[in-house]
């Protein structure tokens, strides 16, 4: 059997969850990761600062009922989601924070 990327399987994941639409910033952490998005069913919203990427899947999952899932860049990028992981945190746990390690 053949074995599946961790890209795939994080793909495979969100789409097993019902997800549809992830924010963030496109970068080299998940770079493998943006082939797979459309074929998934899931589209890729590009924001131009993580902070937004976390606001928009909060208000994403307060509009829709869906969750928001935001993807940060690691080091720095994943810290300028705090703000927004907090204002969803307070609201509600339909809310995914993912970062992710470059191979």
């Amino acid at each position: 059997m053949p074995r599946m990327t961790p890209s795939e399987a994080f793909i495979e994941t969100m789409a097993v969850h019902g997800v549809t639409e992830i924010f963030g910033i496109m970068g080299s952490a998940f770079m493998d990761a943006m082939d797979i998005f459309e074929p998934a069913g899931i589209r890729f919203i590009s924001v131009v600062h993580e902070q937004g990427a976390a606001y928009m899947a909060d208000g994403y999952s307060r509009v829709s009922g869906k969750q928001g899932v935001c993807i940060g860049q690691n080091g720095p990028g994943i810290s300028n989601c705090v703000t927004g992981i907090a204002a969803a945190f307070w609201h509600t746990l339909r809310w995914s924070l993912l970062p992710r390690k470059h191979n």
